[in-house]
């Protein structure tokens, strides 16, 4: 039975137990909201799943560090585990509906949400492998080969990893596979699971699950095609370009922002550091833009990075600044250049929020 009220208040005391880095308290929450008859699915998406979303706003907003986020991620991960190593072997092991592999694409660190679908599957009866972040595409076909499953759902939290699900995505069709995505990176709606191609798309773990009960037809021969039949505007090549002079670009903005924003010439070696990363995020974020053809993937992130950068009190002009520059150097090619321009309006005309929201993972 599921406990909305319940799991609100019980998020709460998760939260405070997380944020004080006290895993044992964590862990005694959740067993003694199960003993009184709460639900494990319940308590995974209702209570476990929103208090690891707060620890990502809190991160945004500056009210706690990286590594605290991290430490509230192990933490939950942690306490997760423990519930499912609580069942009785029966309930470890329920009547089988079937096998699924679950697992995050090549360079996506963020694996809790993957890890809660598997737990939630394997409750309602399926046989899941959880393969965890950032599986290599070879090593995940190799693993489809040998346990011929009925499906196998992907997850990427990041944008900048949409380039790399697509080429997991016809890889396990090829195959035979059916493919389920799933988590922030393919859109609120499921946009860009379709525009790749994937066999399904889920918002979430219980969505998922309803999907697999409804079945995935196997891909037959028409599945398999070429990164070019899903999105032909790559033929100009200015993806290709973009991905290739990233070093390049990255290096030229740093040298050209510390000439036009004075305030750089007084930072030390480690903000510099972090804005060379800022850079090469920003760039990322264009190069996917360009791959998937949206311009919203580039304004998102910059109108994110903007809340950011003055929730620790960097003025946003650095980052319009830093768009010219790459404007400078990218000049020949106008489908990036009218990104670059929709990046900075959004960056100039966007509201100011005194909280950034959660609109990527930390």
């Amino acid at each position: 039975m599921r406990h909305p009220t319940a799991a609100a208040g019980l998020a709460d005391r998760l939260w405070q137990a997380v944020a004080d880095g006290d895993e044992y308290t964590a862990v005694d929450v959740l067993h003694e909201a199960a003993a009184d008859g709460v639900d494990e699915e319940t308590l995974l998406l209702e209570v476990i799943a929103p208090v690891q979303e707060k620890a990502g706003t809190e991160w945004a907003a500056g009210r706690i560090t990286v590594a605290q986020e991290h430490a509230a991620t192990a933490i939950n991960e942690r306490v997760v585990a423990t519930l499912a190593h609580r069942r009785a072997a029966p309930e470890r092991h329920p009547p089988g509906r079937g096998r699924v592999t679950v697992g995050c694409v090549d360079g996506e660190w963020h694996a809790f949400p993957a890890r809660l679908v598997a737990e939630v599957l394997r409750l309602r009866g399926w046989r899941v492998d959880y393969l965890g972040a950032r599986t290599p595409t070879p090593h995940l076909v190799a693993h489809l080969h040998l346990t011929n499953p009925d499906a196998v759902l992907l997850s990427a939290s990041l944008p900048t990893h949409l380039p790399t699900a697509h080429a997991a995505v016809t890889a396990c069709q090829a195959i035979g596979v059916p493919v389920m995505a799933g988590g922030r990176a393919f859109g609120a709606d499921g946009r860009h699971a379709r525009l790749l191609g994937a066999d399904r798309w889920a918002a979430d773990a219980r969505g998922a699950a309803a999907a697999l009960e409804a079945g995935l037809a196997r891909p037959g021969p028409a599945a398999i095609r070429q990164v070019a039949d899903d999105l032909p505007h790559l033929a100009d090549q200015e993806y290709t370009m973009v991905v290739q002079s990233r070093p390049l670009l990255v290096k030229q903005t740093l040298a050209d922002l510390e000439t036009r924003f004075p305030a750089m010439r007084g930072y030390d070696d480690a903000q510099r550091e972090h804005t060379a990363q800022d850079i090469a995020h920003i760039v990322d974020f264009l190069a996917t833009a360009l791959y998937i053809d949206d311009p919203a993937i580039f304004t998102a992130f910059l109108t994110w990075t903007a809340d950011i950068l003055e929730a620790r009190h960097v003025p946003a002009r650095s980052l319009t600044t830093g768009l010219d520059i790459l404007a400078e150097q990218l000049r020949e090619f106008p489908r990036t250049l009218g990104l670059l321009r929709a990046g900075s309006a959004a960056v100039l005309d966007r509201p100011t929020r005194p909280v950034p929201g959660p609109h990527l993972p930390a």
